[in-house]
């Protein structure tokens, strides 16, 4: 069960509502249930509905113009609760305990505020109060949202009703209906306050910084900014709005970027800003990995990093890592565009709890997002397939962090999210499997593979090999073996690098893996010396050919003091 409370100051204008149609004829049979005293006048069943109904707002109003008299009363008088149902849960009457659990009507209370209860449809009831007591004080309903939400939790247990998915108040705030009648009227499919969160959570992953975040905002299509600014000059907030979402004066709906959601507001966006590595210079770059190889080796690493005891650098991960989603969908080719869009927009919600995020624990992460941004993914597909395996095994391992937690709206925002990105990821993937499965090595080259496979990943050989993206793994070993690799070592590195449980085929997590660090250059002779002098190792294999030579120093070249 859910409840919607709101507070007004006309008990006519609520019983009109209530008695009366509904703003789409929803109101089919409103009767009374239940009130303070069990003797109220039920306009639903009389046969003058006009007098009932005003009899009924006397008796409900009757402490109201008592205390108004001594000037006592409240301006917001009026207390209106809705009540729903899952469906298929049986209707319940008794609005009691709920008016008792919110300091309306508290039990063994003779001074409670009157209220009565309507039900208009099987699954929902109306429950309307003045916020009058009897002794003439007003009702103490502090925060009554959630005190209604704690007894209805327990009436969904106690009657073994279902239970509703609730949240930990981090949510972005929903559109009003109002601004879903306008956006259906106008054909739109999101509110503009959804459409316009999208934009600002893109602008916001792709910016280096304010300025180009605000630039980036101005530059899109059919949106409107206004930066707001201190008097030193400098912006301290801003506000959008869609060209076509107008009022009735034909001005703008603005909204505030904390209004938007609670983490898209201009502080909250340059403290993640200032959180980012600055992408790196051309000379530098060609040192570094590419950056979808950056963006896919951190987002690998989101799984460890939630395993930690860390919580604040694990929310500052996931937080990362939905600007991450959002980036992706941006530069997406046509064809999976709209399922990244509604993974990014799903997981949206599994980036913010009560837990605070310390933003600099994901600088690696964002700097490669922004990188990535300003590096197209390759369009064999290959790139975009790997980061998204390792995207899918972050979900999961988002959703599994949450549940411990116990955030409930951010695990079922998760479990959506994936859906979402497997169906991009099993589009994506397919043709570049299917063309690294044709350039398969030979069959005594894949039965070495098969060998070092069983040795690296034992408990997952048999699944690895019954798949059929095996092919696609042993040509992955073989083309990181010809630019110089030691396939053994490199397989074992890709099978270290996480656990294989959480996939849903770790031949082709592996394949990803293998494909992406075989980019790197081969390590040299000095380079596997250093490594075995760290380990430890008494013998240290033969190695493998160098992709570059390590630099040498000229004997007769002046030594510098």
């Amino acid at each position: 069960m859910i409840a919607k409370i709101s507070s007004g100051k006309s008990t006519a204008g609520l019983i009109r509502y209530l008695y009366g149609p509904g703003r789409a004829n929803e109101h089919t049979d409103p009767h009374l249930v239940a009130s303070w005293d069990g003797y109220a006048p039920d306009p639903g069943r009389a046969d003058d509905i006009t007098a009932a109904r005003k009899q009924l707002v006397d008796d409900l109003d009757l402490r109201v113009k008592q205390a108004d008299r001594l000037g006592r009363a409240p301006k917001q008088h009026v207390w209106h609760c809705s009540l729903r149902a899952a469906p298929g849960d049986r209707p319940l009457d008794d609005a009691r305990r709920v008016v008792a659990a919110t300091g309306i009507a508290p039990a063994d209370d003779p001074d409670g505020c009157r209220w009565i209860a309507v039900r208009h449809a099987p699954d929902h009831i109306h429950i309307a109060a003045t916020k009058v007591r009897g002794d003439l004080r007003s009702a103490r309903h502090w925060n009554d949202y959630l005190t209604a939400d704690r007894e209805l939790a327990a009436i969904e247990k106690e009657y073994g009703l279902q239970r509703v998915i609730r949240g930990d108040r981090t949510a972005a705030k929903r559109p009003h209906r109002a601004e879903q009648e306008k956006a259906l009227r106008n054909g739109q499919a999101k509110a503009a306050r959804e459409r316009l969160r999208t934009v600002v959570r893109t602008a916001a992953a792709a910016a280096t910084d304010t300025d180009e975040f605000l630039g980036l905002l101005t530059h899109s299509k059919g949106v409107l900014v206004e930066v707001l600014h201190f008097p030193s000059g400098e912006p301290r907030g801003y506000k959008v709005a869609l060209e076509n979402d107008r009022n009735a004066k034909a001005e703008p709906v603005w909204f505030s970027g904390s209004t938007l959601a609670p983490d898209l507001s201009l502080p909250k966006i340059q403290s993640r800003l200032a959180a980012a590595e600055v992408p790196a210079s051309a000379a530098e770059e060609r040192f570094r990995p590419h950056p979808w190889h950056q963006a896919t080796a951190a987002t690998e690493r989101i799984p460890h990093h939630l395993d930690q005891p860390d919580a604040e650098a694990a929310q500052a991960h996931l937080a990362a890592f939905g600007e991450a989603l959002d980036a992706v969908a941006l530069t997406a080719p046509p064809d999976i565009r709209t399922e990244l869009r509604s993974a990014a927009s799903a997981f949206e919600r599994a980036t913010r709890s009560r837990v605070r995020a310390e933003h600099h624990h994901a600088r690696a992460l964002r700097g490669a997002v922004k990188a990535m941004l300003r590096e197209p993914a390759p369009k064999d597909g290959a790139a975009l397939a790997m980061f998204l395996d390792a995207a899918l095994l972050a979900v999961i391992a988002a959703a599994r962090w949450h549940d411990r937690r116990e955030h409930e709206q951010q695990v079922a925002a998760a479990h959506k999210s994936l859906l979402h990105l497997q169906a991009a990821y099993d589009h994506t993937a397919a043709t570049p499997l299917l063309v690294l499965g044709q350039r398969r090595p030979s069959q005594n080259l894949a039965d070495q593979y098969v060998r070092l496979i069983r040795q690296a990943a034992p408990a997952h050989a048999d699944q690895i090999l019954a798949d059929s993206a095996s092919q696609a793994l042993t040509t992955a070993l073989a083309e990181a073996e010809a630019a110089g690799h030691n396939p053994k070592r490199l397989l074992q590195q890709a099978a270290d690098e996480r656990a294989l449980d959480d996939a849903r085929s770790p031949a082709r997590t592996l394949t990803w893996r293998v494909h992406r660090l075989s980019q790197r250059p081969a390590p040299s002779r000095r380079a596997l010396a250093a490594q075995a002098r760290n380990t430890g190792l008494r013998h240290v294999p033969s190695p493998e050919p160098a992709a570059t030579a390590p630099p040498t120093i000229s004997a007769s070249r002046p030594r510098r003091r």
